[in-house]
């Protein structure tokens, strides 16, 4: 079969969101509304850019190129290799899966269990119980669009469309004035660096192989049929992600002006709703949690698992799927706040190359022949990314960190540009020399 029908179609991008769709998703969009207050939209049209704009070009570059093994080979086979690993690590067992399990138990088990309850215990028993069901999922990946598109989709959906609705009935104070200096300065620059924090991405260059596993097992056979198909599963899944975002930062925007100070995303959303349904409200909120982290969690394991039965062939998928489940099982009992901690500099490096990557992955047509772009712009872009996070980190020279933030749009966080345009720039000039280019 070379065709598929409507109805796929829909269940792949319904499936594609609820990979897409987890802890990042549900706290980082509250928390730019109620940081943002009445600058709310414009902050929210950064976030748009590298939250939903990114991670559909991201899904696109990488079912057009045939894989992110293939996208990344235009720097270079090693870089392809490591930027991969670091990749899948990130939005898998070293950050995004363990923060799937502790954001969602922060938010299921702590608000019902009182004060005095064994915190540490119920996180292990919850987080036991939680990798076991996604892992049971997980190693039968080629069922996803069956498990996920068909039920915890829809079901998430009206879960967030019931809270939202009870926003628009009871309004609260309205927007509360900005919290943050930065959100009041640049709202814009803010929103788009604080969409790297929901991982989507990089996830959106990884989640291509479970994708064409699940279309494949609805009878489709012809690689061309595959990335039309994944490229407009990747399209219906951004337009979902920018929906439920908008009605998230509009929540978190009327939580700020009524209930100012909370510490992030998800305190945001238990205030308001809590405020707006009492304990029905908390339940209706744990459960959207656990479903969505659920759902990310059991796409996250299967990717990573894919990914790395590939790489490393004497294990196979199931052996990488449950490594990957107990590893992320340790890592979450650590806690939600030193997950997110860690995560921010870990994005600031890979983030900026990815996003590189999928730019110039759409000039493929006019610069495939310039053989050293890739490496120059992806080089002086990682570079600049890493030196940028050691400043933040204070582990360089006071002097060296005056100079780089001296570079445009540094003070916003997108120092790295400049030396990204100037590295494809030089990187093309170079490809021009006599002997120097090669067809592409």
């Amino acid at each position: 079969m070379n065709q598929i029908g409507k109805k796929d179609q829909l269940l792949v991008g319904f499936t594609l969101f609820s990979l897409f769709f987890g802890a990042g998703n549900l706290i980082f969009p509250p928390e730019v509304g109620s940081q943002a207050g009445t600058l709310t939209w414009l902050a929210m049209a950064g976030m748009a850019l590298s939250a939903v704009g990114l991670p559909v070009l991201g899904v696109v570059a990488v079912a057009r190129a045939g894989g992110l093994d293939a996208l990344g080979n235009r720097v270079h086979p090693l870089f392809s290799k490591v930027f991969a690993v670091a990749a899948y690590l990130s939005i898998g067992p070293c950050l995004a899966i363990p923060r799937t399990a502790s954001t969602s138990f922060e938010m299921a088990v702590p608000p019902f269990a009182g004060p005095e309850a064994p915190t540490a215990l119920l996180q292990l028993l919850y987080s036991l119980a939680f990798f076991a069901g996604a892992l049971a999922l997980a190693l039968r990946p080629e069922k996803l669009t069956d498990r996920l598109g068909k039920l915890l989709c829809p079901l998430l959906l009206l879960l967030i469309v019931v809270s939202f609705a009870g926003c628009l009935l009871n309004p609260l104070e309205g927007y509360g004035p900005p919290q943050s200096p930065d959100y009041a300065a640049h709202p814009t620059a803010q929103g788009f660096l604080d969409g790297y924090q929901t991982m989507d991405t990089i996830a959106a260059l990884a989640f291509g192989i479970v994708i064409a596993l699940n279309i494949r097992a609805r009878g489709v056979e012809e690689d061309r049929t595959v990335v039309g198909c994944t490229v407009r599963a990747g399209w219906m899944a951004g337009a979902l992600l920018l929906a439920v975002y908008s009605m998230l930062a509009h929540m978190g925007a009327l939580s700020g002006g009524a209930f100012p100070g909370a510490a992030n995303g998800a305190e945001v959303l238990s205030q308001l709703i809590t405020a707006l349904f009492g304990l029905p409200g908390s339940i209706l909120l744990a459960a959207i949690f656990v479903v969505a982290c659920f759902n990310v969690c059991v796409g996250l394991i299967s990717s990573c698992g894919e990914y790395f039965a590939k790489l490393f062939p004497r294990l196979p998928y199931r052996a990488w799927a449950v490594l990957f489940a107990v590893v992320s099982m340790v890592i979450a009992n650590a806690g939600l706040d030193l997950i997110l901690q860690v995560s921010v500099p870990v994005l600031n490096i890979i983030y900026p190359a990815a996003i590189v990557l999928i730019l110039l992955s759409f000039l493929q047509r006019w610069i495939g022949s310039l053989r050293y772009l890739y490496p120059a712009a992806v080089l002086l872009t990682v570079a600049a990314s890493l030196l940028f996070t050691l400043g933040d980190l204070g582990l360089l020279p006071a002097a060296l960190r005056e100079l780089l933030y001296r570079l445009p749009l540094a003070a916003q966080g997108l120092g790295w540009l400049l030396p990204a345009a100037l590295g494809a720039v030089a990187g093309g000039l170079l490809s021009l020399l006599p002997g120097r280019s090669t067809a592409g």
